[in-house]
């Protein structure tokens, strides 16, 4: 995992991508909410807030 985070700052940094970051912050966010919202003790916590 370790290895792919630093290929994809590097790729980042060499082509001037530096905009794309905050993009993927907000996807592994999103996928992080998916994946807590399975558990059934914060879904109606999550619910509340949309």
């Amino acid at each position: 995992m370790s290895e792919f985070l630093s290929d994809l700052w590097a790729f980042l940094k060499h082509r001037k991508k530096l905009w794309l970051l905050p993009i993927f912050i907000f996807f592994v966010l999103l996928g992080g909410l998916v994946v807590a919202t399975q558990q059934s003790s914060l879904a109606g916590f999550i619910y509340t807030l949309f």
